[in-house]
């Protein structure tokens, strides 16, 4: 199922799919027209920097390796973008100028893997296995929306019902907030699919890059090379 082709209760309905506990009221496609606006505004991008700025941040290779490709190549068209680094469960939000805006531990989906299930985004939680719970790897144009408790989402990949929300710690036996401030991402793979992160990162960096408007989220592979996922163009850049 793709967001033009599902009916609104529907796709209210199969938001819940992944575990997210998300349900969708705002929907891709019926963004208010102060959204729209915002979302039509991109900024100029000539004058951009060709290389993304860590500032003083610490990533794998392949995260500023991606970074400066989507920089290089003005893949992000002018929009904020995030590098979510499955392998080490970080992500990384960057302004339109390549700018690091913050990095954050996060929780992510507690199978190894790079791709959805088919259909996935349209089963019920209880139906979803444990090898099933995977974060896809890939380019996403992310999307705002907001869940059945009033809180604010960005959905990252719609039809597989995955997006980047606060983390919820409804389960005391997840551990889900232990998990995220632990020194290693060994035990940060717990959700269905989603990408938890920390409430204060979410709501002071994520939100005003991407609570109101388009952004782009690249998520990196964990089991294949970055070129099998995103082109042999990626590979023509070295970290820097």
């Amino acid at each position: 199922m793709t967001p033009t082709d599902a009916s609104p209760l529907d796709a209210i309905l199969k938001g819940l799919g992944m575990g997210c506990a998300v349900l969708a009221l705002v929907l891709p496609g019926q963004v208010t027209s102060t959204q729209s606006r915002q979302i039509a505004a991109v900024p100029a991008v000539a004058d951009f920097p060709r290389v993304a700025d860590f500032l003083s941040e610490e990533s794998s290779p392949p995260v500023r390796q991606m970074a400066d490709w989507v920089m290089a190549s003005r893949d992000h068209q002018g929009m904020p973008f995030v590098i979510v680094d499955k392998q080490h469960v970080r992500v990384f939000v960057f302004h339109p100028n390549g700018q690091l805006s913050g990095s954050t531990p996060a929780l992510m989906g507690s199978a190894l893997g790079d791709d959805s299930v088919s259909g996935i985004g349209e089963r019920e939680i209880s139906a979803i296995l444990p090898h099933e719970r995977t974060t896809p790897a890939g380019r996403f144009v992310s999307l705002p929306g907001v869940n059945s408790f009033g809180e604010d989402i960005v959905w990252v990949d719609y039809a597989a019902a995955v997006s980047m929300h606060r983390v919820r710690a409804k389960d005391p036996k997840e551990r889900r907030l232990e998990r995220l401030a632990s020194a290693t991402p060994d035990d940060n793979r717990i959700s269905f699919g989603c990408i938890n992160l920390p409430a204060g990162f979410y709501d002071t960096v994520v939100k005003p890059a991407l609570g109101t408007r388009r952004g782009v989220v690249y998520v990196l592979p964990e089991t294949r090379p970055l070129q099998a996922v995103f082109g042999d163009r990626v590979a023509v850049l070295q970290p820097s």
